[in-house]
Parts: C-alpha cells; sequence; structure tokens
C-alpha cells in the first residue's frame, strides 16, 4: 500500500514538471522562478535557468525581489517580453570567465532579424565583470541588439558601466524605443548603430563619456555595422555630472563616415574601411592589450573571404557587413527637452579623426549630415565648450527655443582632411541669451565654409549683452536680431 502511494506521488511530480510551462503559457506568463531562476542560485545555474524561461516565448516574469547573480549571457528571441519587478537586480559574476552581454538577441549571432521583443524593469550591477565584446565583433552594450525590429527598452537602470562596454548597444534596427532610464559611469549610455525610427525618451546620464551615441560610422571595434541613421527623437533627457568625473565627451555624438573600393596600394591604418567582392571589410589593429597599434600599412592582397577575420599582407581584416553602401550619417533628427548640467559640449555633428579611426576616407564620396532639430534645450551650466560642434558638411539645422549662456556654435575642421564642408543654414529663433557682455555665438574655423545665419525673436536677457561672429576665411550671411548682429 504504501509503495503504491510512493508511486502515485513520483508520477504526480514528473507530471507536474513536465507541465509546467503549460500551465504557465494557460496563465499568460512564464515566471522564470518556475525554472530555478532564483536570488540562491549560482551565476551559471540562473542564466541556465532564465535561458529555459526565455525560451517559452511570450511574457517571462521575474518577480520576487533580490539580487540574481549571472555568469553568462542569455538569448532573448522573436515575440517575447521579459519583466523584471521592482528590487531584482541582475549582477555579473565571473565564475566561469569574463563576458561582455547580460541580455543578446538571437538573431545577433547570425545576422538575422528577431522582432517584437520588450526588456522592462531591467537592472543590471556590471559589478566589475567586463569583456569589450565576444559573440559579434564591435557589438558591446551590457544590454546588447543587432538586428533587430520592433524593439523596446522600459525602466532600465545601471550605476556601474565599467570603461570597455557601453550600457545599452543598438545596431541594425527599425523601430526602436527606449524609455525611461537611468545609467551611470565610465562609458557610453546609449550607443546606436545605423538604424531606422527610434525614439530615447525620459532618460536620466551620469557618464564619463558620451550620453547619446548616434555613431553611424564608429570605431571598427564600437559596432558591428556601419550606416544610416535616421528618423528619430530624442526627448525629456537629462545630463549630468559625476563627482571627480573629467569633462570629455559630448551629450550626444552624431558621427558621419565614407569609405573607398579596395585597390591594390591602398595606404590603410586602423578602422579604416573599404568595399570589396560586395561586401565592406574594415582594417583591425587593436592589439590583445587594449591599446591601437599606430601606423600604416598598404594592401596589396584584397579580402574577399565571407566571415570573421583574415590576416593578409599584415593587415587584419574583418568582414563588417554584406549590405554595401559607402557613406554614414545621422539625418532627420529632433532633440526636445533636454536639460544639461554637465559642462561639456553638448552636441557634436562629427567626423572621427585619429589613429583610434578616421571616418572620412580621402576621395569618397562626402556625407552630409541632414536636418537636425534642437528644440527647448536648456544649458544650466556656465562652460564655454560649444552648444554645438560641427566638423562634417550638414544641410540644415535648427535651434529654437532654447535657453543658452556662454556657449555658441563652433564649425571647425582639418586643413586637407574634407575638400569641401558644403554650405550648412542655421535657423536660430525663440531662443534666451542669458550671457552678461559679449558672446560668441558663431566661429567658424574652415576656410571657405558658407554659413547662411536667420535669427528671430530671440531675448536677450542683459542689457550688455552682444553677439559676436569669429569668421577665418569663411562666407558668413547674417539676418539677425541681436544686438552686435543686427
Amino acid at each position: 500500500m504504501r509503495i503504491k502511494i510512493i508511486h502515485k506521488l513520483i508520477l504526480l511530480g514528473l507530471f507536474f514538471i513536465t507541465t509546467l510551462p503549460l500551465i504557465a503559457n494557460n496563465r499568460g506568463f512564464v515566471d522564470a522562478a518556475e525554472f530555478g531562476f532564483s536570488p540562491n542560485a549560482t551565476g551559471v545555474e540562473n542564466v541556465k535557468a532564465l535561458q529555459k524561461a526565455i525560451d517559452q516565448t511570450g511574457t517571462i516574469i521575474v518577480s520576487q525581489p533580490g539580487v540574481y547573480k549571472v555568469a553568462g549571457t542569455t538569448y532573448i528571441g522573436s515575440n517575447t517580453a521579459i519583466e523584471f519587478g521592482k528590487g531584482v537586480i541582475l549582477q555579473k559574476v565571473n565564475e566561469v570567465g569574463l563576458f561582455s552581454h547580460v541580455l543578446l538577441n538571437k538573431g545577433a549571432l547570425t545576422r538575422t532579424w528577431d522582432e517584437h521583443i520588450s526588456v522592462k524593469g531591467l537592472h543590471i550591477s556590471v559589478n566589475g565583470v567586463v569583456k569589450r565584446y565576444n559573440e559579434v565583433f564591435g557589438l558591446r552594450g551590457q544590454l546588447a541588439f543587432f538586428y533587430v525590429k520592433d524593439l523596446k527598452i522600459e525602466g532600465f537602470r545601471c550605476y556601474d558601466i565599467e570603461g570597455v562596454q557601453f550600457s545599452i548597444h543598438v545596431c541594425t534596427f527599425e523601430d526602436l524605443l527606449i524609455d525611461d532610464t537611468i545609467m551611470e559611469g565610465d562609458k557610453d549610455g546609449i550607443h546606436l548603430g545605423r538604424g531606422n525610427r527610434f525614439k530615447i525618451s525620459n532618460a536620466t546620464f551620469k557618464t564619463l563619456d558620451d550620453a547619446l551615441a548616434l555613431n553611424a560610422h564608429d570605431y571598427a571595434n564600437s559596432n558591428p555595422e556601419v550606416g544610416w541613421i535616421e528618423n528619430g527623437v530624442i526627448e525629456n533627457c537629462n545630463d549630468l555630472s559625476l563627482d571627480g568625473q573629467p569633462i570629455v565627451g559630448y551629450f550626444c555624438r552624431i558621427l558621419a563616415g565614407a569609405w573607398i573600393d579596395w585597390e591594390e596600394g591602398l595606404e590603410l591604418q586602423n578602422a579604416d574601411a573599404v568595399v570589396s567582392n560586395g561586401r565592406i571589410y574594415r582594417v583591425d589593429a587593436l592589439g590583445d592589450d587594449g591599446k591601437i597599434i599606430k601606423g600604416t600599412w598598404k594592401t596589396k592582397t584584397q579580402p574577399t573571404h565571407k566571415e570573421g577575420t583574415v590576416v593578409l599582407d599584415g593587415i587584419k581584416w574583418v568582414m563588417m557587413q554584406d549590405d554595401v553602401q559607402y557613406t554614414a550619417g545621422v539625418r532627420n533628427v529632433v532633440y526636445r527637452d533636454i536639460f544639461l548640467e554637465k559642462p561639456r559640449s553638448s552636441f557634436s555633428i562629427h567626423f572621427d579623426n585619429s589613429s583610434w579611426s578616421r571616418s572620412y576616407y580621402p576621395g569618397a564620396t562626402i556625407p552630409q549630415q541632414e536636418q537636425l532639430l534642437f528644440d527647448n534645450v536648456k544649458v544650466l551650466h556656465d562652460g564655454e565648450l560649444p552648444f554645438v560642434k560641427v566638423n562634417t558638411p550638414v544641410d540644415v539645422f535648427t535651434i529654437t527655443n532654447c535657453s543658452l549662456r556662454n556657449s555658441g556654435i563652433l564649425f571647425h575642421g582639418k586643413k586637407g582632411y574634407v575638400p569641401d564642408y558644403g554650405k550648412t543654414f542655421v535657423n536660430f529663433y525663440g531662443n534666451t541669451l542669458n550671457k552678461k557682455g559679449e558672446m560668441t555665438l558663431i566661429e567658424n574655423r574652415v576656410e571657405g565654409k558658407e554659413i547662411i545665419l536667420k535669427m528671430d525673436n530671440n531675448i536677450e536677457i542683459s542689457e550688455d549683452f552682444k553677439a559676436i561672429i569669429k569668421n577665418e576665411g569663411g562666407i558668413i550671411s547674417i539676418n539677425s536680431d541681436l544686438t552686435g548682429l543686427k
């Protein structure tokens, strides 16, 4: 009799275990705890458990407050939402080695699209566990997505961003929403690669490097693909200072680039890109110690490999993408309701030109960034670094309803680097100028640069305010209502 009862109990237990996913799905959600995801488990156990839960697709919840160790990456696929309750923290731990991402979409590994993904309430503690990239060359986010459509990230928190990894990194995307985020630490907050249609809202940044990076081009090891970033809104964001941090980076980097076809004899440096055999390849001269190998190399052998890395003539070639284009940049982006406390350059419309990357290769088609709007941006510091810093061609940007102090607009470049920086229209209207005395509103350091400045309905707070224009060899047309420029 007793043996029969025990046998029935065993069968009942097995039935309950095997039907857990079915019961969860009938409820409309999956509770990760039912798969063993627990504050009491090891990092290795938790990664296995969370992966089993996420593989059920649908809605996965983690409700029990606590610190959950994770010792590796969990991969999320299409048609999946994961929600973390209040007081839930995922803490990276080094139980089996360093790793990059806490969460990564499955399609990133094969460059196939995932879609309809939602991540809500995720709080990552980096805990000193960082790796520049692992699964995908150039993909460096603690929370990372590559080849994704219809992605929503809400309520994300990370207070200990470490130096070699970004907090959120998304590249090659369509329809991206990031809302309600707080990010602090020593690297980029939100780092985007190429993509179309996005909104970033209600974000607070305390970052050493860029709060936001719209890097259509990038260092070779900082984005897995290159191309245009377009049609986006960035709103209700705060850029704050961390005590003791140096003033580097920007609130938002707006980075363009261009490259050419491979031909024998090209002189190349780190991060240069070429088009060859229907693909884009890049030079990777990052050493094992994390430092750049400086210098140039002449290419003699054409790269043709379909994936990965191949060394030819002493050049380490990374196959970046088989979607061929020759320019990258940012266009049709609105910045609205931004509050800037950190005294650094606010917006940089940018080319790189350093040993880390020269984003414009001599002789390439010159990319023009387009249609940028800065609306109701409040400068809350007295620093004198530029409000908008420009060293690429840009057709039009508009500054409206903004409150400025000491910082104006700087056009700069490098002689001989880009042959033509083009014509730029600047619309400047409805702004409040809080500076006492003289303020350099426009400074141009680009010979031959043409700037058409149109200004109206602006307010000067100080009676002795006077706007100044500095021009080194350019052509500036001014239609202005400001004292000193009328």
